[in-house]
């Protein structure tokens, strides 16, 4: 099932139906027994937790988890467009209207935060309304994971200037976490300002290859388990490219194009 779901992220489909006809055409030498797309779709939401567990292994099997440079963003995941959809949707209350501002508009979803290496490996991750406080939900995965930060500090994180404030700062002071963002508006400047516009392109970067090369944006979840079995998926195919193309020395970590057709 693991194995199944990180080759219908990489191979681009969307639908678990065109996946499973493509499977049992294509790959049957490799899977004697394939579920029919119903029975794939509910083992998938339910294999959530150990889903979860295999990205860490994997994220924790690379040279790449012990970097001391973490970047940390939040993109949009939509869950609908036409006003029909919101109303009947089995999302509504958790999915919620937001402002995605590298896009310049509004959307009705989620949002993914990612605390990732510069090489684009997921360290960490959480799927919230899109209102969520982006710091309050930084500082909860930290929470709920606190031997993340085992070992590590002085670990340095990378943000936006939404990451702010003088009581969000002494916390992640306080966890030995180092911030780098830029200055805000009335703001002296802040070590590392040359370096932001950079990093701010491989942040960039990272979430398009959620979203163009694994269809985030796509997910076509309707229901809470449907959209975090999707994403989780997504996580979990990326990890998995990285962790391959770790252990085999490709020069990029991130390179999804061998593992696409």
């Amino acid at each position: 099932m693991i194995t199944l779901a990180v080759i219908q992220a990489l191979l681009g489909f969307t639908s678990e139906r065109r996946f499973i006809r493509h499977a049992s055409t294509h790959l049957r030498h490799l899977f004697p027994y394939l579920p029919k797309a119903p029975g794939y779709n509910k083992r998938l939401r339910k294999a959530a937790g150990m889903i979860q567990q295999v990205i860490r292994l994997l994220a924790a099997d690379t040279t790449l988890w012990g970097d001391s440079v973490w970047v940390v963003d939040s993109t949009p995941v939509e869950c609908g467009r036409s006003r029909e959809t919101v109303k009947r949707s089995d999302l509504a209350g958790w999915a919620e209207y937001g402002y995605c501002a590298s896009h310049s508009r509004f959307f009705w979803g989620l949002r993914l935060h990612l605390v990732c290496t510069l090489h684009g490996l997921p360290v960490a991750f959480a799927l919230t309304g899109a209102k969520a406080d982006e710091r309050e939900t930084l500082l909860a995965m930290f929470e709920v994971e606190p031997g993340l930060l085992s070992g590590r500090a002085g670990q340095t994180l990378i943000c936006d200037k939404n990451y702010y404030g003088r009581d969000f700062e002494r916390h992640l002071d306080e966890l030995g976490l180092r911030l780098l963002r830029p200055a805000r508006k009335g703001e002296n400047e802040r070590p590392g300002t040359q370096l932001f516009k950079l990093l701010r392109q491989v942040v960039e970067s990272i979430n398009e290859t959620f979203k163009d090369q694994l269809d985030l944006e796509r997910h076509r979840g309707r229901t809470p388990s449907g959209v975090i079995a999707r994403v989780l998926q997504r996580v979990l195919a990326l990890t998995a490219a990285i962790w391959h193309n770790d252990h085999t020395a490709q020069p990029v970590k991130r390179a999804l194009t061998a593992y696409d057709h």
